[in-house]
C-alpha cells in the first residue's frame, strides 16, 4: 500500500525538479539567445529578457486557479500529465524558434504548463496525512532546489556547445516524465471528493476574493505575499548587484547560485525534519522569516563578494518558513477545495513574480548605479529585508490573536 503512494510523491517530486530545472537552464542561455536576434544589443536583449519574465509569470497568475480548479474536477493526474505534455512541446519550440515572437510564444506556453504546480502540491495534500505533510512540502521544495542547482550549470555547460541545447533536453526529459506518469502515477482525488469546475471560481482575482473566506488562510496568504516579494528582489538583483559591486563573472553567478540551491535543499529535504518536530509549524515560519530578514539585510551591507557566500547561510535556513506556513494553510480547507487552494497561493507567487522584479530593478538603477543620489548600492536588499520583517510582524499579530489549536492542529475535513 505504502509503495504505491511513495512511487507517486517520487513522481510529483521530479516534476517540481523538472519545472525548477526549466527555470534555471534558462538564466545562463535565454539572455544571450534573445540579445543575438537584436544584432547583440544588450540593451534591448535586457529588456525583452524582463518582458519574457513578466509575461512567464502573467500566464501562471491566470492559468493556476484554471489548472487548480480542473484537478478539483477531473483529478490531479489528468491535468499533471497534460501540463508535462505540453511543457515538452514547449521546450522543442524553444529549440528551434526562428524569431523572438516564436520565443515569446514559448514563454507563454511555459507559463502555462508551470502553472501545474498547484495540481502537483493538491496532489501531495490529498496522499499525505496532515501530521506528514510539512514534511513532504520541504521535499518538494528540496526537489525544486535541486532543479534550480542542476538547470543553471547544465544550462551554462551545453549551452557552450549550442545555445539551443539545453531545450532539447529539458524537452526529453519532460516528455520520459510524462510517459512515466503514465505507467505509474495513480489518481489521488477520489470521485466524491471532485466538484463541478467553475470559471468563476477560476478566474484569478476571484480565485483571491475566495481567500477570504477562511481568516486564517487569508492571514496567512498576506505573509507569503511579504515573502515571496522580498525573495522576489534579491533574485532579480542579484547578478546585477554581484557584477557591478564585486566584479562577478556568469561564472562566479552561477556557482553562487549552486551553492544556495545545495544549501536550500539541504534544508529543506533534511534539516526540516529534525527542526520541525522540536519548533512546530509557527515557530518554525517566525523563525525562517526572521533568518531571512538578517540574510537580506547583511546582503545589503556586504563590501566583498566572499561576504555573500557566508550571508548565504542564514538565509538559506529561512526556508523553513515556508513548508511550515503552507502546512498551516492545508489544514484550514477540506480535500475538494485542496486544488482551488494551491492555485490561489500559485496566484499570489505569480504576481509577486511580476511586481518583484519591476521593483527590484528600479530600486537597483534608481540608487544602486553609477551616479545615482542618494547611492545605496543594498537598496534592493534592504527594502526584501523591510518585506519580510512585515512578514514577521504580520504572523505575530496572527498567532497573537489566534489559538495554536486553530491553524495547526484541525485536520482538514
Amino acid at each position: 500500500m505504502n509503495r504505491p503512494r511513495n512511487a507517486s510523491v517520487a513522481f510529483i517530486m521530479v516534476t517540481l525538479l523538472l519545472d525548477a530545472l526549466g527555470v534555471g537552464l534558462i538564466i545562463p542561455v535565454l539572455p544571450p539567445l534573445v540579445t543575438g536576434f537584436l544584432a547583440g544589443d544588450l540593451a534591448a536583449g535586457s529588456r525583452y529578457y524582463g518582458i519574457f519574465i513578466a509575461v512567464y509569470a502573467a500566464m501562471q497568475f491566470v492559468f493556476a486557479p484554471i489548472l487548480g480548479g480542473l484537478s478539483d474536477r477531473f483529478g490531479r493526474r489528468t491535468v499533471l500529465l497534460a501540463s508535462l505534455l505540453g511543457a515538452s512541446l514547449d521546450y522543442v519550440l524553444l529549440a528551434f524558434a526562428p524569431n523572438l515572437a516564436w520565443l515569446f510564444v514559448g514563454r507563454v506556453i511555459a507559463g502555462i504548463t508551470g502553472a501545474s504546480y498547484s495540481a502537483a502540491t493538491a496532489y501531495i495534500a490529498d496522499v499525505t496525512p496532515p501530521e506528514k505533510r510539512t514534511q513532504s512540502f520541504g521535499l518538494l521544495g528540496a526537489a525544486g532546489a535541486i532543479g534550480f542547482i542542476i538547470g543553471p550549470a547544465l544550462g551554462g555547460l551545453l549551452g557552450g556547445f549550442h545555445l539551443r541545447l539545453p531545450f532539447i533536453l529539458a524537452a526529453g526529459l519532460n516528455l520520459m516524465n510524462c510517459l512515466y506518469g503514465l505507467v505509474v502515477l495513480p489518481e489521488s482525488l477520489s470521485r466524491e471528493h471532485r466538484r463541478p469546475f467553475s470559471f468563476r471560481r477560476a478566474n484569478p482575482f476571484s480565485s483571491l476574493v475566495n481567500l477570504g473566506r477562511h481568516p486564517v488562510v487569508l492571514s496567512l496568504t498576506s505573509t507569503l505575499v511579504c515573502v515571496f516579494l522580498g525573495q522576489n528582489l534579491i533574485q532579480v538583483v542579484w547578478a546585477l548587484h554581484s557584477m557591478a559591486h564585486f566584479d562577478w563573472r556568469e561564472s562566479d553567478v552561477g556557482v553562487s547560485l549552486t551553492v544556495f540551491g545545495v544549501a536550500s535543499a539541504l534544508v529543506q529535504g533534511g534539516l526540516i525534519r529534525v527542526m520541525m518536530p522540536r519548533l512546530g509549524e509557527r515557530r518554525a515560519m517566525m523563525l525562517g522569516f526572521m533568518l531571512h530578514m538578517i540574510g537580506a539585510a547583511a546582503f545589503g551591507l556586504a563590501t566583498r563578494g566572499w561576504m555573500m557566500y557566508v550571508i548565504l547561510i542564514p538565509y538559506a535556513l529561512g526556508n523553513i518558513a515556508g513548508p511550515a506556513a503552507q502546512t498551516l494553510i492545508t489544514r484550514v480547507v477540506g480535500p475538494s477545495e485542496q486544488g482551488e487552494l494551491q492555485g490561489s497561493l500559485m496566484s499570489l507567487t505569480s504576481i509577486t513574480s511580476i511586481v518583484g522584479p519591476l521593483l527590484g530593478t528600479n530600486l537597483f538603477a534608481h540608487f544602486s548605479t553609477k551616479g545615482a543620489v542618494p547611492y545605496i548600492p543594498g537598496a534592493a536588499f534592504f527594502a526584501s529585508a523591510f518585506l519580510y520583517a512585515c512578514a514577521l510582524l504580520l504572523a505575530m499579530r496572527l498567532f497573537a490573536r489566534t489559538p495554536e489549536a486553530a491553524p495547526a492542529s484541525t485536520p482538514a475535513p
